[in-house]
Order: structure tokens, then sequence, then C-alpha cells
């Protein structure tokens, strides 16, 4: 089934960009409209009803959050949102996580990374599809379609309200709550039998299908009832059962009313997001064990991309593994939200794919790599996970890095002692002769050394106090001119140097006998 989608976006350029290098038709999308506001996008929405709709932040009349949250109010049809955003916007993110956006494109947007991010759209596209027709057909699913209406924040609705009503336990309990269980995809189907099976003989328990590959149980609490208890015996029973490392379960806080527990639920998905910095061996986490740590939208990425592929640039594994674990550290003390971190790992692979494209085991080539592992983008992935891979592809790009400059190595070194040859006796420099053989200096510097066993400085010392050793036997210049001909402006580095090679001064030197 192939989705309509709506691009947003105030730059031209930008539009016309992802029109032309995404192949949206093979994705299972089809382009339906562009435009350039937030304004404009609304009413677009109302005529053409995407069933995607990727926009930038900041535009002019109406930025993108600002269409969003009242595209929200108005709840004409259901719309999933893509936010594209620069590193510096990601203090939006609270906001977009609100309204329950949970996808991203950096710019500038990258075809392949675009494409991976809608592959996962897709699938969960048809996973809601799916769903929806399930839930159409299904009576006994009333009660979650009631309360799912309740967590999408639609408790004003009147007939909603006299239907809650009639739910078993409605007027009985003292409080409500909801619990999240996050599984792998392939699990869900399984997980989700499972979970209903253990509800059984629950009167106010209730299995909710939420977004892709997450599970809610919302249920009441009566007063003296043990309910809770019993509802933590069914998460236990899970967790044994499935293991801590394919499923996450988060129990949100309590409220006195069905009709908010909004809260309850927006509290249970803050908890659900502190598995990505705990141990797979966590298995349940309260929203009451992680209140007062709030997420960081805001990260400085300049310093650690930087080091990290300055590290990769200079063919450096030790210093790039010293940058990641330092990346590790700043990422846990500030506690950088789960969705930062995983578009700044994306990002710098797909950079490291760049200057390796054999570091991509998918089997990328020319700065291409053709998907990052599905792992990565999978939000169960802990940070432990994504800093790991991050790990494995740079240093399998330096060992390519290095192999490539051996290789090359054999037959430049003799163009580079030719031209130092050459150039001796002229303002010569390590940085020059980097840029005129278009290598990194530092790297050059360590490639003459292995090579000709002495660094750059020695061997153009060398050069020029051979070729004065020369005119001094040969020639009846003064000892000056002889310093400046070969490539010295200062005289007394000159006599200095000569001293250092050949163990007397150049004027000793011109009258020994040989």
């Amino acid at each position: 089934m192939k989705y309509k989608v709506l691009l947003i976006d105030d730059e031209p350029s930008a539009l016309e960009g992802m029109e032309m290098w995404i192949d949206w038709q093979e994705l299972g999308f089809e382009l339906c409209g562009t435009c350039g506001n937030g304004r404009e996008g609304l009413k677009l929405m109302k005529q053409l009803q995407p069933d995607l709709v990727i926009t930038d932040i900041n535009m002019p009349l109406m930025n993108g959050l600002e269409m969003i949250g009242e595209w929200r109010q108005e709840s004409i049809h259901p719309v999933k949102f893509v936010i594209l955003s620069g590193y510096s916007e990601f203090e939006y993110a609270r906001t977009a996580i609100s309204y329950g956006i949970n996808h991203y494109l950096l710019k500038p947007v990258f075809p392949e990374e675009a494409a991976e991010e809608l592959r996962e759209i897709h699938q969960e596209l048809e996973q809601e599809t799916n769903r929806r027709l399930i839930h159409e057909t299904a009576s006994g699913e009333e009660a979650a379609t009631l309360i799912r209406s309740l967590l999408y924040g639609k408790k004003e609705d009147p007939e909603l309200i006299d239907l809650l009503e009639t739910l078993p336990g409605f007027r009985e309990t003292a409080a409500w709550n909801i619990c999240l269980i996050q599984t792998v995809p392939e699990l869900y189907a399984e997980v989700r039998g499972r979970t209903a099976s253990l509800l059984a003989g629950h009167q106010a328990a209730v299995a909710i299908d939420l977004e892709a590959g997450i599970l809610g149980i919302a249920y009441g609490i009566k007063a003296g009832s043990g309910e809770d208890s019993r509802i933590s015996e069914v998460l236990q029973t899970l967790l044994q059962e499935y293991g801590g490392s394919r499923m996450h379960i988060a129990v949100g806080a309590p409220e006195g009313s069905l009709l908010s527990i909004e809260e309850s639920y927006n509290s249970a998905k803050e908890t659900l997001l502190h598995f990505f910095y705990a141990p797979e061996s966590a298995g349940i986490l309260s929203y009451s064990g992680v209140k007062g740590q709030p997420f960081r939208y805001h990260y400085d990425h300049i310093g650690l991309m930087d080091a990290l592929l300055d590290a990769v640039n200079l063919l450096d594994a030790g210093g790039y593994r010293k940058a990641l674990e330092e990346a590790e550290r700043s990422f846990r003390e500030q506690q950088v939200a789960p969705e930062v971190v995983r578009k700044l790992v994306i990002h710098l692979l797909y950079r490291i794919f760049a200057l390796a494209p054999g570091a991509d085991p998918s089997g990328g080539e020319q700065g291409a790599p053709s998907g990052i592992a599905p792992e990565i983008q999978q939000a169960m992935t802990p940070l432990s996970g994504l800093l790991s891979r991050l790990l494995s592809c740079g240093e399998r790009a330096i060992e390519l890095l290095v192999r490539e400059q051996n290789q090359k190595s054999h037959g430049i070194i003799r163009e580079i002692n030719q031209y130092i040859g050459e150039h001796y006796h002229e303002s010569l420099s390590i940085q020059k002769l980097a840029e005129v053989f278009f290598l990194h200096p530092v790297y050059l510097g360590q490639l003459l050394i292995k090579k000709n066993g002495r660094t750059f400085n020695e061997q153009l010392h060398h050069l020029r106090i051979q070729a004065a050793a020369v005119l001094l036997r040969e020639s009846r210049l003064k000892l000056s001119e002889i310093a400046e001909r070969v490539g010295y402006v200062n005289y007394g580095q000159f006599l200095k140097r000569f001293e250092k090679e050949m163990h007397m001064g150049p004027n000793e030197y011109r009258h020994a006998k040989f």
C-alpha cells in the first residue's frame, strides 16, 4: 500500500532536493503536494488528507510545531509527522514529543538517511492500518478504543464520557494507571497474545495497541483490592518469559480518575526512555524511580564530531576509542535525550562511511552506504549498543584507511623524496609539502619517518648541509652566500646545523684535506 506524503519547507531548494533525490515510489509513498509555511500546510492537509507530513520547524507565517499543534486540536484525521531540524533545534523536541512525534530528519538531508527513516515509518503506517482494521471489526476492543482516545487527549468528548461510564469497574476504581511494554517487532504479536491471556479475569484492565512495538496495559485500582500487585505479577511473568534484553516495561504515575489517564501515559512514556541509559537487566522501571531526572535536548555536538572524525582522518584508533569513551561519559552525565544521541550516532556513521565506504558492513560504495543496521534505528537499542556499533565502524574505517595509505605510500614516497631533493633550498615546510601531495601533515610526517628513518626536518637539513659541503669544496663563495644558496635565511642556524652534521665548522671543512 502506498501512503500520501506532503512536504512543507520555506526553502525551495530543500523541497526540490527531497522531491528529486528520494525514491518515494520504491519506499511505498507518493508525493501529493508541497508548500512553504504552516498556514498553507494546514489548508493542504485538509484538502489532500496525507498520511505523512514532513515539515521544517522555522518557517514564516506559522512554524512547523504551531501547525502540528493546531492540527492536533482539530483532530480532523490521523496524520504522522516527521520534523526536519538542525542540531541547534533539538530544544524543540520536547514540544514535538508532546504531540506524539518520534521521527526526525537532520539537515542537510542525506537521501540514504531519509530512506532508512521512511522505511521505518512505512512499516509503522502498515501496522497502524492493520490495527485500525482489526479494531474496527472487533467489538471486544471497544474499551481499548475508548481508553486510547483518552490517552490521546480526547477527554472532553461528551459521548466518550457516557461510553466510559459503561466500562466494567469504571465507577468503583480509586485510581487508574498505565504501563507500557516495548518489545522487538518480531515478538510483538506473541507478547500481545500472551498479555491478553494473563489479563483474563482482570475486570478493570485492558491491553491497548499503541505506537509500533509498544503495548499498553491500562488498569484500575480499587481500594484494598490488590489489583496493583496482580498487575505486577503479570508484568513479572512477561519479563521472566521473554527476558529483559528483548522487553522493556515502564509503569506510569497513577491518577485519581480514568479521565486523567493521559497524564499516566505521558509519565510512562518518559519512564520508557530511561531504559536507554539503564543496564539490560533493568527489568521494570517506574516513574517514581526516574522522576526529577529530565533529559537534555540541547547538546554541543561539534566537539564530539570533531574529535571522532579527526581521529579517523589521523588514523588514530586509540584517540578514537578515547573520544568515544569521553562521549559516553558526557552523554550519561548530562542525560542527553535518547533521540538526540541516536541522530548524532546515525549522522556520524554516515560521515564515517563517506570517509571509508568499506567500513559499512552492508556493502555501500563510494560514500553511499546501503543502510544503517536495523538495531541502530530501533528505539530499544541502549546507549551501549549504539556506541558499540559506532566503535566497530570507526575502527574498521581506520583499518581500511591505513591499508589504503600503505598501498599508496610505496609509490608516492619516491615522488616526495624527489620533490624535497629539488626544492630543499626553498622555504619548504611539512605543511607546504602536504598541500602539494594532498596528504594530512601528521600522516605525511609519520610516513617519512617510517620510510626514510628520519623526520622531515632532519631530511631537509641533511640535504642542505650536503649541498653546502659540495659548494665549500668546489667554489670560493662566501660562507654567508653558501648558507643562503642552500636555503638558510639565518646564518647562525646554518653554522649550528653544519657543525652538528659534519662535526666541524664550515670554514674548517673548507680547508680540511680529504
